[in-house]
């Protein structure tokens, strides 16, 4: 995991991706890097604040655009999204980031989120974080 940050229960996932991605420091042999080379989100995140903001980053997009968005597109066509083989495969990948949220889900009190105070989840997740990378070996280091 390379960054989280905690959100209010009714808001929207998408609201919090650019909060998040300034969370975000990639390793590196040296100094850690503020940029990942690509991003892979689900299709609740391709709103065009997000797409302006990583394009701005210099951080290449593999996000999927909704059934909306797509017929849109076609009334008023603009710059296409490339959704050729090499994205599909790339899209793959993000099964990585559902096991993540499936594994800290098995911590109860994350799953339940029964914790009163925001510091105290957040805690919680940096635990079961650790301890999950603790026990996989550093595998995911590189």
């Amino acid at each position: 995991m390379l960054a989280f940050v905690l959100s209010p229960g009714q808001s929207a996932d998408t609201s919090m991706l650019i909060q998040t991605m300034e969370q975000v420091r990639v390793p590196t042999g040296g100094r850690a890097r503020t940029r990942p080379d690509r991003l892979l989100a689900d299709k609740g995140y391709p709103s065009k604040a997000n797409r302006a903001w990583l394009r701005q980053h210099g951080i290449a997009a593999t996000i999927p655009e909704r059934e909306d968005q797509i017929a849109h597109r076609r009334k008023k066509p603009g710059r296409p999204i490339d959704s050729g083989d090499a994205q599909r495969e790339r899209y793959k990948g993000r099964n990585v980031v559902e096991r993540c949220f499936n594994k800290l889900k098995q911590w109860r009190g994350l799953a339940l989120r029964s914790d009163k105070y925001a510091r105290n989840y957040h805690a919680g997740i940096c635990l079961a974080a650790t301890l999950d990378w603790l026990r996989t070996g550093f595998s995911n280091t590189p």
